[in-house]
């Protein structure tokens, strides 16, 4: 008979007697002695044998590396470098190197030396070249131009040898890299021959349309045609003459870099693409077809090829493909990875398959022997063949090779230091591993004596990530010190033989013997219990006694807002007294209560209302409104006191707050007199409430009329006003701010022009801190009289010039403002509605809104206290304020419809505002043409404020060429800034 066996492997939660499933899985059985570590084996961070040393990409700094690598296999500037003089001899003393500090290079060269003694003699796999760079100047973090980056330092690197004193040093960089052309016109009429000569360090190669290297040469080379306005002036005719021009290789270095222009600026978007076409080239290349004095030997082989994988010019990763010279094996350098090819060839297959795919992709074309294509090469370095091939190790100098003997030192230290480590590790895992096999058997309790610990704990010392620390059953305990009954659900019970041995090995405590469960807590448990099942039944019991009238004297005043929610009240009460169970006694590792924390909750609990309190006046009295309340029966009141004993108790004869009556009826009494005084003013004024129209002799502000209006109309709701604060429109001088013009116009929303009868009923209603009266006069006689308005008091010129400038100030410092651009074609606003909208706000739904205040809101420049008034002097600063309190209509600037609506500020450049628009309209900064009421607007550097650009601006835009297609624009529209290249580097001086 066969019997079968299950055992789940899951961890019963609630049970205390459940130990499976709790993380001892991993340690049953035999063990990888690897899983007891995270340390990785520190050889696999030593050089392999007969391999290169890698290089870190510091973050995308992979353009660095791998023309450090082809630098670094150029022998014979390797050798030049390491002929260069060094400060290092400042560094040594005595027979040896300084031990307190480390090597720090000064110059670009000796950053080049000690890098290239590291890539040559290092143990390690692969090392940092974060000095070099550092050095240099260069963010890791950006990607920047490979082909660029080569031209730069290889300019840095002549102009930093040529003050050696060695010519093999100070003429390297010439002899390896630089050939000369020459730039050769001829006129068609007279045939006199020109001659430009130029050197170079590589040659730029047009890949566009060809698929051969050969083509790209070709078309270098091709002749031009000067013709039409294009053509040249001959010294020798003495005039402008149709003319050939151009390029004539006069001498070819020994090493050839050819770039291959895949990068290129697209006009259209504004960005630079990459051209992923395929160019063929072999590994020997014949130049002697291409050059100008036949006979030498032009011949080539391949010695690098740097590509660039990925199809953005804004994204990728570079990595070089590196021929050994001394050797002839072929390398891939991919940052801290070296790959040696198979059988000394040339292999770019990988590469071109990890490109991304793309619908317009053209196939791979088939190449011959001896010939590659790839569709990601943009630099091919090319070695004279003639030349001798190296047969002699390059030697490190002495004061190089003992920097690196001293790094190799402190990595074969590392190497021990971490294999220490590992072993250490894996004997503490060996330990735990025999530790777990012994107690885990010994776990469960059965019969014999018992104890509780954590599960929390129990899962820990099974985990092999964390060490175990002592035993923590202090969140398991209740306010008397014992095992909480609610806790035993994340508790454990475990045998007192097992209990021991975990205490004495990892200490903690208290411990929790079979006697530790809190009887009190238990009694408290089962009470609240029992009352929450009594509960549902007294729920229903109110429920019914509370659908019976109540007659007579008998019963009590509730709150409806408590009847609707006392059972929700009970059962939080209940949950408090249960949760006060839960509360340790202050000793919780880890989920101990900031007092801070305690004391606000305890307020907010204590804010909130408790039952019967919503029908509490602020007097502590019975409140007035019977809205709130309701009468209910002495039975039911009864059983509500049970929950709520401390709840406030109101009997039906019970009377209302007294000190609540009289302000009751003192509110009743003030709305019945603003009613009357509200009456009262606007039969007085009928006009002025109507706001006809009304002539220019005497003047206060708006925003007291519109607060007036506001008061009549809602007399209840609003304070009436009692006092005018003329004060406001003059300055500080005791002088107008405003001239009768502006009144009219443009100040006409700050200044209310009223009758002069209006004006004698407004001194008898409100108190009037200051008149302002305008009077007009004709001037001349009866056929040519001019009409003068003269104001008491007299305008003030100084305080009216700084206003202005003071308004003039603020429209140019302002920051989200909106303003408004229009496309233009051919001197007409279109409507384009192609590319999405950044930053748009329309002005539609504001156009009709009024900045108005909450009913009843009081105006700092109002003075409503029964009292005298005093006038109140302002300043501009003030104004401007006061200018922002009153209520106006909107003055904003209408959106036509396609009308792109863009938020500024008046410090933003027009740089910055073209990037935006570029964004909004799909056009490029530099075909961007704008203009502001027949104002060019051409400095970049300036800022929208000193433009004259302010808040509802209108900007003209015309495109010099328009983009038709923006379903092609796919990544077009990646947010990119214009680019800084090196700009602040050390390649460029800085």
């Amino acid at each position: 008979m066969l019997f079968f066996f299950f055992s789940h492997r899951r961890n019963c939660k609630g049970n205390p007697n459940c130990l499976v499933g709790i993380g001892e899985h991993i340690w049953l059985g035999e063990i990888d002695e690897n899983s007891f570590h995270n340390i990785d084996d520190p050889n696999c961070e030593r050089r392999k044998k007969n391999s290169f040393v890698g290089l870190t990409n510091l973050g995308a700094t992979c353009y660095v590396n791998t023309f450090l690598q082809v630098w670094f296999l150029n022998l014979e500037l390797r050798q030049a470098l390491y002929l260069c003089p060094s400060t290092c001899s400042d560094y040594m003393m005595g027979d040896g190197i300084h031990e307190e500090k480390d090597y720090e290079p000064q110059t670009i060269c000796e950053h080049l030396q000690y890098l290239f003694a590291l890539l040559q003699n290092s143990n390690r796999r692969y090392i940092d070249p974060s000095g070099f760079v550092k050095a240099l100047g260069l963010d890791t973090g950006q990607q920047q131009d490979a082909q660029e980056f080569s031209k730069l330092f290889m300019s840095l690197l002549e102009d930093t040898l040529s003050k050696q004193k060695n010519p093999d040093v100070r003429n390297i960089v010439q002899q390896q890299f630089c050939g000369e052309y020459a730039y050769v016109t001829v006129c068609n009429q007279c045939g006199r021959e020109s001659k430009l000569l130029s050197k170079f360090y590589e040659l730029e190669l047009n890949i566009q349309g060809h698929k051969q290297l050969t083509d790209c040469i070709s078309e270098f080379l091709k002749e031009e045609k000067l013709e039409g306005d294009n053509r040249y002036f001959c010294e020798n005719c003495q005039s402008k003459q149709n003319a050939t021009r151009k390029i004539r290789l006069l001498s070819l270095p020994c090493t050839l870099n050819l770039q291959l222009m895949r990068f290129v600026f697209d006009r259209q978007t504004g960005h630079k693409k990459k051209l992923n076409t395929y160019i063929g080239f072999s590994e020997i290349l014949d130049m002697e077809p291409y050059v100008e004095h036949k006979g030498g030997s032009y011949v080539y082989e391949l010695s690098a090829v740097l590509i660039h994988r990925g199809v953005s010019a804004y994204s990728g990763h570079y990595i070089a493909h590196v021929k050994d010279p001394q050797s002839g094996e072929w390398y891939k350098f991919n940052d801290e990875d070296i790959e040696k090819m198979e059988g000394k060839k040339l292999q770019l297959g990988i590469e071109e398959d990890l490109a991304e795919p793309s619908k317009s992709q053209t196939r791979k074309p088939k190449c011959g022997k001896g010939t590659h294509c790839s569709r990601n090469a943009y630099m091919l370095v090319y070695r004279l063949q003639t030349q001798e091939k190296p047969n002699t190790t390059i030697q490190v100098p002495a004061f190089l090779q003992e920097l690196v003997d001293r790094d190799n030192s402190k990595f074969e230290e590392w190497c021990i230091e971490m294999a220490e480590m590992r072993k250490q590790s894996v004997d503490k895992g060996k330990a735990k591993h025999e530790e777990v096999k012994e107690l885990y058997q010994r776990l469960p309790a059965g019969a014999e004596p018992y104890e509780f610990v954590s599960l929390e704990w129990l899962q820990k010392w099974l985990d092999e990530s964390t060490p175990t620390k002592p035993i923590d059953n202090h969140a398991c305990l209740c306010s008397h010190d014992k095992l909480h009954p609610d806790k035993i659900s994340i508790m454990k019970r475990i045998s007192e033989y097992a209990a021991d041995i975990f205490y004495s090995r990892y200490g903690g405590g208290p411990r929790l013997t079979v006697k530790a469960l809190c009887k009190e807590c238990v009694v408290e448990r089962c009470r609240v219990l029992r009352l929450k099942n009594q509960l549902n039944e007294d729920y229903k019991t109110v429920n019914n006694l509370l659908k019976a009238t109540v007659k007579g004297s008998d019963g009590f005043w509730v709150g409806k807002s408590s009847l609707r929610s006392w059972r929700q009240l009970a059962l939080e009460q209940l949950d408090e007294q249960d949760g006060d169970t839960d509360q340790s006694n202050g000793k919780m590792n880890g989920n101990t209560l900031n007092k801070d924390e305690s004391k606000e909750e305890r307020k907010e609990e204590e804010e909130e209302l408790n039952f019967n309190e919503d029908i509490l006046c602020p007097h502590g009295e019975l409140c007035i409104s019977e809205n709130e309340r309701r009468l209910v029966s002495k039975e039911a009141w009864s059983k509500l006191q049970q929950y709520f004993p401390k709840a406030p108790e109101f009997p039906s004869y019970k009377e209302c707050c007294s000190q609540c009556k009289i302000l009751e009826r003192e509110g009743e009494e003030n709305e019945a007199l603003h009613k009357m005084i509200a009456n009262e003013q606007k039969t007085s004024l009928p006009n002025l409430f109507q706001d006809k129209n009304r002539p220019c002799l005497s003047n206060w502000p708006e925003f007291f009329v519109e607060e007036w209006r506001k008061f009549v109309r809602k007399p209840t709701r609003c304070s009436p006003v009692s006092s005018v604060g003329n004060s406001a429109l003059l300055c500080p001088h005791g002088g107008l701010m405003f001239t009768f013009a502006s009144m009219t116009k443009e100040d006409s929303k700050l200044i209310a022009l009223i009758w002069p009868s209006e004006w004698q009923m407004i001194q008898k209603l409100f108190v009037v801190d200051h008149v302002i009266k305008i009077t007009r006069t004709e001037v001349g006689d009866a056929d040519s009289s001019e009409t003068q308005y003269i104001s008491e008091p007299k305008l003030c010129p100084e305080c009216r010039e700084g206003l202005l400038c003071q308004q003039q100030r603020d429209l140019r410092e302002y920051t989200q403002a909106t303003i408004y651009v229009h496309k233009v074609v051919d001197n007409k606003k279109v409507m384009k509605d192609s590319a999405p909208e950044l930053n748009v706000s329309s002005s539609e739904t504001e156009e009709d809104k009024e900045e108005a205040k909450p009913d009843g809101e009081k105006d700092p420049d109002f003075n409503q206290s029964n009292g005298g008034t005093k006038r109140q002097k302002i300043s501009h600063q003030n104004y401007i304020a006061y200018q922002k309190q009153v209520i106006r209509r909107s003055m904003r600037h209408r959106k036509v419809r396609g009308e792109k609506a863009l938020l500024v500020s008046a410090n933003q450049t027009l740089k910055e505002l073209k990037i935006q628009i570029m964004h909004a309209f799909s056009v490029a900064p530099f075909d961007q043409n704008l203009s502001i009421d027949g104002k060019i607007l051409s400095d970049d550097c300036a800022t929208l404020g000193t433009l004259g650009v302010i808040p509802e601006s209108v900007i003209l835009l015309k495109a010099d060429e328009p983009i038709a297609d923006y379903a092609a624009m796919d990544d077009v529209m990646q947010v990119c800034m214009p680019e800084e290249g090196f700009k602040g580097t050390g390649l460029l001086g800085h």
